[in-house]
């Protein structure tokens, strides 16, 4: 079993995201932003970090680099519906920033159990 934690600042996806993470038998967190998500990284231990882009206080982008200062072998799949611009910018921006894994939403959460296997494992 895997420790994950999701960073969105909408809960309902917060909620759907953690369900399908749980039924896959993974032990799930949440954090309603970056700021957020650092603090309970700080407190223990995460084997995968899922985290919008777009977020008020600590945005998606920021998180990934500091997170890669603090913690660089955790492992980060970034998501976004696009904000000011479209999706695909923010994400290459999460690849770039050091994103294991970019998912645009919406997605299917076949999808998204897909890019956590594949980022466990890898």
């Amino acid at each position: 079993m895997s420790r994950i934690l999701i960073i969105d600042d909408e809960q309902a996806i917060r909620s759907v995201l953690r369900r399908a993470l749980e039924r896959a038998g993974h032990e799930v967190s949440e954090a309603d932003d970056g700021q957020a998500g650092l603090k309970q990284i700080a407190q223990s231990p995460f084997d995968l970090v899922v985290t919008d882009i777009v977020m008020p206080t600590m945005e998606g982008i920021e998180f990934i680099l500091q997170l890669h200062r603090e913690k660089p072998g955790l492992k980060v799949i970034a998501v976004s519906g696009g904000g000011r611009v479209a999706p695909k910018a923010y994400l290459d921006m999460a690849r770039s920033a050091g994103a294991t894994s970019v998912l645009a939403k919406p997605f299917a959460i076949d999808e998204l159990l897909a890019a956590v296997d594949a980022a466990l494992k890898g």
